[in-house]
């Protein structure tokens, strides 16, 4: 069976993988199974501090965007990061923020040695 993305535009597909990272405990919940091969879910529950019912949700918008796989093994179910570059986004993306930041202090630092400028005055006060 072929994935329904398969005939889509390549930039439509990319759109939709992001749009599975869109949420900062999406993230948070790659960032934990991207320490370790695997976590349950109840892992996972104390990781995010999340109810099961939002992470069972957030958990199928991974799933459905192909970015974890589950495993039920008994009564319990693990999750994995479905493909290793899933950690890489993630470094990848922490890199780039640091950079962002980096680049922000900078101008920060440079606005602080430039004079004070004064408010414009108030016509007719």
């Amino acid at each position: 069976m072929t994935h329904p993305d398969a005939h889509r535009p390549l930039y439509e597909v990319k759109a939709n993988l992001f749009k599975g990272l869109a949420h900062p405990l999406r993230v948070r919940i790659l960032e934990v199974l991207s320490a370790g091969p695997e976590a349950s879910v109840s892992e996972l529950l104390e990781a995010t501090g999340l109810e099961a019912s939002h992470l069972s949700q957030h958990l199928a918008v991974l799933k459905r965007n192909l970015l974890v796989v589950a495993e039920r093994r008994g009564n319990q179910v693990f999750y994995r990061l479905a493909y290793p570059q899933v950690a890489d986004l993630l470094r990848v993306a922490r890199a780039l923020l640091g950079e962002i930041l980096q680049t922000t202090e900078r101008q920060l630092v440079e606005r602080t040695g430039l004079p004070e400028i004064p408010p414009a005055a108030v016509v007719g006060a």
